[in-house]
């Protein structure tokens, strides 16, 4: 599975354009969500696959960093690339 640190997901936002799916709650996007993120809540990424591009990288970002990583897991073994962001919103936040 491949992740990239909070750090690095910032430094590569700011040079280039990424696809991001943000896997977090309702009321956890509420408090701010990256621009440009795709909001799909983690309990529906099945539902949703019909949406994403498997020839595009997605990096999957939640609060912490855990749920992204069982969802870049889940996206891994359906065949779609992508990447689990450490730390979540809470790191990326923080830089």
């Amino acid at each position: 599975m491949l992740e990239i640190s909070s750090k690095a997901f910032i430094d590569k936002l700011q040079h280039e354009p990424l696809n991001i799916i943000d896997i977090r709650e309702d009321f956890e996007v509420q408090m701010g969500m990256l621009e440009d993120a795709l909001h799909i809540p983690m309990n529906t990424i099945p539902e949703h696959l019909n949406e994403l591009d498997s020839d595009k990288t997605y990096y999957i970002v939640c609060a912490h960093g855990v749920r992204s990583e069982r969802v870049t897991q889940y996206l891994t073994e359906q065949h779609y690339k992508a990447v689990n962001v450490q730390g979540g919103m809470a790191e990326i936040a923080g830089l």
